[in-house]
């Protein structure tokens, strides 16, 4: 049986890039259109919008069953969250995920926001902590991309991260171990898994032609889910928040380039001191 190689070649790498920065721009979209006393459908048809405008395709509508471009989680939902007709309120936490298909490429890649409320400061801050360190995770992660020998380098950086930058309030912050990243290229989802944590397996070798869509999902509480009753969303058993982050990025041979940021990951990656190269 056919098996196609997790390394792609150069001009797939170059292919890969427009359809990444599809997928940023629908966050764009999606992010300008959170505010309190909207629904999150409406969110979905924003992201929608701008993925039309590009002339690419929601690859999560390519997955069996679902029926949206965007999954958005909202407070205790961590991942998968179906956009409807839930009204966003001021303090929401809200991950919203989403991704494109452009030409037989694919991105894929998340962002959280928060909702404004200047009446209740702490739970904003709260919040903002816990987004933070998630992103900053997945920022260690893809850093950590740029000399891994390993896939199993990368879960540990974010677990080394996230360790390293505990919440103020005391305890160990959350991460989700049944749900990972994953490697991505004609299909949204491919091979490699991509753990979020640190593994006894040292995983496959990162070398040129790698891409990888790397994702923390992180709780402020315990790390254990249950899947709510419309069978997609992934909500904390214990009621505390979640927050998601992503980045699909590839590397090849002059370094590595975060394929859903439009500066190629130079902002997140500076206080790392990695810079991205462009693939030639």
């Amino acid at each position: 049986m056919f098996r196609r190689s997790i390394y792609k070649t150069p001009a797939q790498l170059r292919a890969m890039i427009e359809p990444g920065l599809i997928t940023a721009a629908s966050l764009d979209a999606a992010g300008a259109a959170i505010r309190a006393g909207v629904t999150t459908a409406s969110v979905d048809e924003a992201a929608s919008a701008a993925l039309l405008a590009r002339g690419a395709e929601s690859n999560f509508k390519l997955v069996r069953g679902y029926h949206h471009t965007t999954c958005i989680s909202v407070n205790e939902q961590v991942v998968h969250g179906i956009p409807g007709s839930r009204v966003l309120e001021p303090g929401d936490i809200v991950s919203v995920d989403s991704g494109a298909q452009f030409r037989g490429w694919n991105g894929d890649s998340a962002r959280t926001f928060i909702v404004p409320d200047p009446s209740r400061p702490e739970l904003i801050a709260a919040r903002s902590e816990l987004s933070a360190a998630t992103e900053g995770a997945m920022w260690a992660g893809i850093a950590a991309m740029a000399s891994a020998r390993h896939l199993g380098d990368i879960g540990a950086a974010i677990q080394e991260y996230l360790e390293a930058n505990p919440p103020a309030a005391g305890g160990d912050w959350g991460i989700l171990r049944e749900y990972v990243g994953h490697g991505i290229g004609r299909k949204m989802h491919e091979a490699p898994s991509v753990f979020n944590y640190r593994t006894p397996d040292p995983g496959a070798e990162v070398k040129p032609g790698l891409v990888l869509a790397i994702e923390p999902m992180v709780t402020a509480g315990s790390e254990q889910t249950v899947v709510e009753d419309d069978d997609w969303t992934v909500s904390t058993v214990d009621g505390s928040d979640g927050s998601h982050w992503e980045h699909s990025v590839a590397v090849h041979t002059d370094g590595i380039w975060v394929l859903t940021a439009p500066d190629g990951g130079a902002a997140g990656l500076a206080a790392f001191g990695v810079e991205p190269v462009r693939p030639a």
